[in-house]
């Protein structure tokens, strides 16, 4: 749902305390909080994986020992949770595999964001290929808004009262709209993984975090998949039932394995931690979307540029922002057509048309961006408040979460972007934490102000009447001030280490690429190098001049950085042969089939603006 991954906040181990650096003065105004360095445990993990000194420093720093290290880089399908566990799954599976049996239509009713189409997807074509009569049904965005609408269950009730409908990615917190269906005989089940309102709707239910159906039965173990997860476990006991408990057939075979790289696509876009179950779907899933491609994800990659093997950053940032633009924009029915057609002809017609989509977003957001900077700049008084809210009446609402997102990246707190609803007058909008705040809770004290809201800790979504505007902007403020015990709200840089350029060789970098994919929880390894040479003049890239391009030098190593979206530093960074500190995740760059070590440069500060602050945090001249 958000657009960039929040880097994580420092943490200590037991027993030890990291440094405590002064205050530096860094190009983004974020602290870098150094994890703790143990040279002893680092050196003895290191011999024991084994691996790079490199690779065990970064482990040791978040408090990895060896036996979760060898987990986190062993991930296989058996390693999933049986379906059976999730709660109210049996019940929904067997509802399911009868109406198809039955011949009764099944509707499955998305969401509008890349884990909404995803799930929609997996159960789609789990029950096509079961030989079930299925449709699909996607909120219009700008229209409908999010999740169940009372317009929508009584047009589906008028097309067919004797239809089963299923929800995926929504639903969970919808009680008026699930009463609805109740009093109007409409057979619903709800499939979600957000939070939950004060009570349950009226309709069988399947959520992770439910508890157990029997008072003796242990929770689910793992309650955070996302709706395409929980999708994929419900599609995985739909096909056991319509096999009989039999093996399943090999075309369902082969489409669960299919589903289980639609299940990442959605895992990594809506940004759930990225550990236990969701590490395996994704891990295996990136496997599956380089190896069983289905016509719609061949025409994605081509769109996207991706010529080679799937990797988490290419769903982040090149298949998830296409499929979102989709449902952003109002076509994510589109989306779910694209990835479930078996018309090679039709897949690569959407997915250009998609990715058209995706380029008319990306303007509407810079100059969202743009007005929303210039909001900031007009009002002072916003300086020291915890949480920014901003509005514009003529705000696309499809593309302010974007926005929010890299507002809360810039600004280092919580943002809510908000528009004019043209058609109730109301303000609706939607917000980012990016880890400083949950959101979820925050709305929730300040539900009084307030005409509706919904989402999760990182990500919200909020109605309200245009006079109760500054009443929010203060009650938000005040909550996420409280959250954070009365301190200044702050989104640290959390560095794993301080290193010297030439650790960065091939094989560290790619020892380190071990530990991927990464993303939310389990973020890519962040280092800091100090008293580094600019070497060249930093140079602007890409559309709009919107990058930043640049080389560091340290000793006899050169390596190139780029920073996406700061392509104002070239004009801030010192000439060529000044010094700075360089704060950054190292990556391989494949170019005609050579590879190279980059860089992605996250932040930076004169040399020497903060000196010791690298003291404790353990710097590696060499990996060894």
């Amino acid at each position: 749902m958000t657009d960039t991954l929040p880097q994580e906040a420092a943490s200590t181990l037991p027993g030890e305390s990291a440094a405590a650096p002064a205050e530096p003065a860094t190009a983004s105004g974020k602290r870098w909080d150094y994890l703790p360095h143990d040279s002893g445990r680092i050196e003895s993990l290191a011999r024991a994986l084994p691996c790079s000194y490199l690779m065990a420093q970064v482990l040791v720093a978040r408090g990895i020992d060896e036996a979760e290290a060898r987990l986190l880089m062993k991930n296989t399908l058996k390693d999933l949770h049986d379906p059976s566990g999730l709660p109210g799954l049996d019940d929904a599976a067997d509802r399911i595999a009868a109406a198809v049996r039955d011949g009764r239509l099944v509707t499955i009713y998305g969401d509008y964001d890349v884990d909404g189409m995803t799930a929609t997807a997996i159960l789609l074509r789990c029950l096509q290929l079961g030989g079930g009569r299925v449709e699909y049904y996607i909120p219009h965005r700008l229209e409908e808004g999010y999740s169940l609408n009372e317009a929508a269950i009584r047009q589906l009730h008028e097309a067919d009262p004797d239809q089963l409908v299923v929800t995926v990615d929504c639903g969970i917190a919808s009680l008026d709209e699930a009463t609805l269906a109740k009093e109007l005989g409409l057979e619903l089940i709800v499939t979600d993984h957000h939070e939950f309102a004060d009570e349950l709707p009226a309709a069988a239910c399947v959520h992770p975090r439910l508890p157990p159906g029997d008072a003796s039965a242990a929770p689910y173990p793992f309650g955070e998949l996302c709706g395409a997860g929980v999708a994929l476990k419900l599609a995985w006991g739909v096909s056991k039932r319509l096999h009989d408990g039999r093996r399943v057939s090999e075309a369902m075979q082969d489409y669960l394995i299919e589903a289980v790289g639609l299940t990442a696509l959605g895992t990594v876009a809506d940004m759930v931690p990225l550990r236990s179950e969701n590490r395996v779907i994704v891990c295996q899933g990136l496997r599956s979307l380089s190896r069983r491609v289905s016509p719609g994800i061949r025409a994605l990659k081509a769109v996207a540029g991706i010529e080679s093997d799937v990797t988490a950053d290419d769903i982040g940032f090149g298949i998830a922002p296409r499929l979102n633009a989709a449902g952003r924009l109002g076509q994510s029915r589109l989306a779910v057509e694209l990835l479930v057609t078996d018309d090679q002809m039709r897949a690569h017609e959407l997915a250009r048309y998609i990715d058209e989509l995706n380029k008319q977003r990306q303007t509407v957001e810079r100059r969202i961006a743009k007005q929303a900077r210039e909001q900031i700049d007009e009002h002072p008084e916003w300086a020291d408040d915890a949480a920014l809210v901003m509005h514009d009446e003529d705000w696309h609402p499809g593309v302010i979460g974007i926005v929010a997102g890299r507002m809360v990246d810039k600004f280092s707190r919580p943002c809510f972007l908000l528009t004019t609803d043209k058609a109730s007058g109301e303000l609706r909008g939607s917000g980012r934490s990016g880890g400083a705040a949950d959101l979820h809770a925050a709305l929730s004290a300040c539900r009084e102000h307030l005409t509706g809201y919904g989402g999760h800790a990182a990500a919200a979504g909020v109605n309200l009447r245009p006079e109760n505007l500054d009443a929010f902007r203060a009650a938000l403020s005040a909550e996420v001030l409280k959250q954070r015990h009365g301190r200044a709200v702050e989104i640290p840089l959390a560095v794993d280490a301080e290193v010297h350029l030439t650790a960065l060789d091939l094989r560290a970098v790619k020892d380190l690429d071990r530990l991927g994919p990464f993303g939310q929880q389990h973020r890519r390894p962040v280092f800091v190098a100090t008293d580094v040479e600019v070497s060249g003049p930093p140079k602007r890239m890409g559309g709009g001049d919107r990058h930043l391009s640049a080389r560091f030098r340290q000793g006899n190593r050169t390596v190139r950085a780029v920073a996406f979206g700061r392509g104002d530093w070239a004009d801030e960074l010192p000439t060529p042969g000044d010094r700075v500190d360089i704060c950054f995740s190292p990556k391989i760059n494949c170019w005609q089939d050579r590879e190279s070590v980059e860089m992605e440069l996250i932040d930076w500060r004169p040399a020497h603006a903060d000196a010791g602050a690298g003291a404790g945090a353990g710097a590696v001249a060499s990996d060894g």
